[in-house]
């Protein structure tokens, strides 16, 4: 048999979680973002469970490919453009939407021999300072894109920084608005937050990222608040118990230290399974587990393997006892918050030797 650990994929939570985007933006067409094997959750699953959004947003070539020879015929949005020339060439032959952030890009582009005209979002740099052209150079990146003939629509988009957090939108959005004024053309400005929070920056699209996955973009508000529901469930079960005295250390450097007789269960999941190694098992400091329904927490270090929870509280626990990582019951952003890490980054952690499983 299988090591127990498993992760379950909810299609309904994808597709609930999409309509809340939805409802938070009514006027606003949907870029479902599906980038890094759609937040871990699988390509294909995802964009059929998300088949009711207007376009797919990704960054891998190889995985827009994909999608096309998968049959789907959504726009799909390269959000980081093209890396080299011959990029061009797929480009064209499979009718993908291409960002433009740099000024090699726009060379490219306009040295490439295609059939037909590349719809291209043009990035504007208001204040992330990651990618695309701020202040004049905007302006002048449009004009050129115009000129060169290659481009057919060529729309505006932009990227928030600080959406989820205390300083806002409103100085890009007055940047955005200042260095593109009069030129034409649909905009996509908003990710998850700025959904969320901010219905000025909707715009004609909107670009939802981890929300449609079940976790909250805004640090202070849970995602359960938001309305929207964990698409991805890590569970296994308890394949061990351990009696432990005082003084008994757990785990590797024995940082965790019995203060009085306890029961502790070792469960199959380990770092290489995508389990955050740094989540905290020290005696005043945690990770929250969920073992046979009840909630406990992790102690010692985190193993490849293995980690360890305390079963003291639950009596009935034993071997074979389900538990959940995250995910239904649990949500992924509050076990990452006692990691010192977010959920985007547990999630597309997930190990490729976790068996994947839909529900």
């Amino acid at each position: 048999m299988p090591r127990p650990i498993r992760a379950s994929i909810s299609l309904s939570a994808l597709k609930h979680n999409l309509g809340v985007a939805r409802r938070h933006a009514p006027k606003s067409r949907v870029w479902a973002v599906v980038k890094a094997d759609a937040y871990g959750h699988g390509l294909a699953r995802v964009a059929q469970a998300l088949a009711a959004a207007d376009g797919y947003a990704l960054l891998d070539l190889n995985e827009a490919v994909r999608l096309r020879e998968a049959g789907s015929a959504k726009p799909i949005l390269l959000l980081e453009g093209v890396f080299q020339p011959a990029d061009l060439e797929i480009v064209d032959r499979y009718g993908l939407t291409v960002v433009v952030h740099d000024l090699e890009q726009i060379l490219m582009l306009e040295r490439a021999r295609l059939s037909t005209q590349i719809s291209v979002y043009l990035k504007i740099n208001t204040g992330m300072n990651r990618l695309g052209f701020a202040g004049p150079r905007a302006r002048a990146a449009y004009d050129r894109l115009q000129a060169g003939g290659k481009a057919g629509t060529i729309a505006l988009m932009t990227h928030f920084a600080d959406a989820d957090g205390s300083a806002g939108v409103a100085a890009q959005m007055a940047r955005f608005s200042e260095w593109t004024a009069g030129l034409q053309g649909e905009a996509t400005l908003a990710n998850s937050a700025a959904i969320l929070r901010y219905p000025e920056t909707h715009a004609d699209w909107v670009r939802p990222g981890i929300m449609l996955y079940g976790c909250s973009p805004i640090a202070d508000v849970s995602a359960e608040i938001l309305g929207l529901q964990p698409a991805m469930t890590l569970a296994s079960e308890i394949i061990s118990v351990q009696e432990l005295k005082p003084g008994d250390r757990v785990g590797y450097g024995g940082t965790f230290v019995a203060r009085h007789s306890m029961r502790i269960g070792v469960v199959a999941c380990g770092y290489a399974d995508g389990y955050p190694r740094h989540a905290p098992g020290v005696n005043d400091s945690n990770t929250p587990v969920i073992v046979a329904g009840a909630r406990t927490h992790t102690v010692g270090r985190v193993s490849m393997d293995m980690l360890c929870v305390d079963l003291s509280a639950i009596p009935q626990a034993r071997v074979g006892s389900p538990v959940i990582l995250w995910g239904e019951g649990l949500s992924a952003d509050e076990v990452a918050a006692s990691a010192g890490t977010v959920s985007y980054e547990m999630l597309c952690a997930l190990a490729a030797r976790v068996p994947i499983v839909e529900v």
